[in-house]
């Protein structure tokens, strides 16, 4: 049992420095001010995700991500039902709409984007696939961390600084939100209340995406 428990806290330490390094390459010491996992411990779990591929070193001797975490995303992407039907409904969300849009699922404490489609307009929001961000801040965030009854939620400002978004919850048969799916763009563009103007529209891309997989 002890050596279970040592094992779990030895994948626990690399998928914290997998994370710390989804923020950019970091030197060593980067890494473990970003993670307070000792220097010593955090450069014989690097060194062994070096190993597994996990983890590149950078020309000027840092870390950062490595090529096997590519497959391993496109792998998982394609595994899951929801990414596959939410391209179609993404793209068509974007004609409609004008601006950026994102599906969210819910990851623990936390929300991570499986698909997104950026918007063609110059100043746009970009959020890169595979991105961990809270629950506690942006309408996708909210309607993962617990569906309200609306059918859909927006926020302003609310994740940064002026961005706006409008959200609408994806639903499994049994009525269950299984993700998030919705759109964000500036403020200036989107103004103060952007669910009067494209609420419509982002509940009917969680619809489509429902049909798809029900």
């Amino acid at each position: 049992m002890e050596q279970s428990v040592r094992s779990v806290g030895v994948l626990d330490k690399s998928v914290a420095l997998l994370r710390a390094l989804a923020a950019g390459p970091a030197s060593l010491g980067g890494l473990v001010a970003a993670t307070d996992i000792p220097k010593p411990t955090a450069h014989r779990l690097a060194s062994a995700l070096v190993a597994h591929g996990l983890v590149r070193r950078t020309d000027d001797g840092g870390f950062a991500l490595g090529p096997e975490l590519v497959g391993l995303g496109r792998a998982a992407a394609e595994g899951w039902p929801w990414g596959d039907a939410a391209g179609p409904a993404l793209a068509a969300l974007v004609e409609a709409t004008g601006e950026s849009a994102q599906l969210y699922v819910r990851e623990g404490d936390a929300r991570r984007c499986l698909l997104s489609r950026e918007s063609s307009h110059e100043l746009r929001t970009i959020v890169a696939e595979g991105s961990r961000l809270p629950l506690s801040r942006g309408s996708a965030g909210r309607i993962l961390a617990g569906a309200p009854d609306d059918p859909w939620v927006e926020s302003v400002e609310d994740r940064a600084p002026g961005v706006a978004s409008v959200s609408a919850p994806v639903r499994d048969a049994s009525g269950a939100v299984v993700a998030a799916v919705g759109i964000s763009g500036p403020v200036d563009r989107l103004g103060p209340s952007p669910g009067e103007r494209h609420g419509a529209a982002v509940v009917a891309a969680a619809r489509r995406i429902e049909a798809a997989v029900g």
